[in-house]
């Protein structure tokens, strides 16, 4: 899952990347409203973790302006702004959840967790697709009877996967997923990770449409 990070503190910022990149988020950080709104055009990313407290423009300008462009991407505002009043008018200007500085960064993953649930239309955090399980709270695998505990590349691959079971993501897509901008990406990347994933679990738990790329099955069917 691809994340925007607006915050304009340097501490706090690079605490939250490294928690995300840690749970095998792929985080992309920018400091004011003006890149924000430039990184959101892209519609690259899956959910954006908004402060509020801006160089130049506040984050609910930000916000607004967003879902007045009909950008219908997940926000979860992170803030020191505590009253009740504040907390009303982040949900009332679009914002999907509002958590309050300081928190814990499981309580962020924990939030983070749900927003995917709703994306994918999980129950709690396990994502299926077919023959394969996959608990984000966890990085557990079950595939037939394998089961297995995932690096965070192999996670974070699996669950793009499982977002839409049975859609075709191509290279690009998914590599789109799994990286941020800062990062390098080896031109067999993804293959890689793909045939670490097969070993662990089996070759059928990724199907190749060739030529066009990757996905799990949608039903307990045999892959082809």
């Amino acid at each position: 899952m691809r994340i925007l990070l607006v915050e304009d503190d340097e501490m706090i910022g690079a605490a939250i990347v490294q928690a995300l990149k840690d749970a095998a988020y792929a985080a992309d950080w920018v400091r004011d409203a003006e890149s924000a709104t430039g990184a959101l055009l892209g519609h690259e990313h899956d959910v954006v973790l908004l402060d509020l407290n801006l160089p130049k423009r506040d984050g609910i300008d930000v916000l607004r302006s967003l879902r007045a462009g009909g950008n219908r991407t997940p926000v979860i505002i992170l803030t020191a702004r505590d009253s009740v009043q504040d907390r009303i008018v982040g949900l009332d200007a679009g914002a999907d959840d509002y958590l309050v500085k300081p928190f814990e960064i499981s309580e962020l993953l924990a939030r983070l967790r749900a927003v995917t649930r709703r994306l994918g239309d999980h129950g709690d955090t396990r994502m299926t697709g077919g023959r394969l399980t996959l608990d984000a709270a966890t990085h557990m695998a079950l595939y037939e009877n394998n089961a297995c505990r995932l690096t965070s590349r192999e996670f974070a691959l699996l669950s793009a996967l499982l977002m839409k079971p049975g859609t075709v993501l191509s290279r690009s897509d998914l590599e789109r997923k799994l990286y941020a901008w800062q990062e390098q990406v080896e031109s067999n990347a993804v293959e890689v990770l793909i045939h670490g994933i097969r070993k662990k679990l089996g070759a059928s738990v990724i199907r190749n449409v060739r030529g066009v790329g990757w996905l799990v099955d949608k039903e307990n069917n045999h892959a082809l």
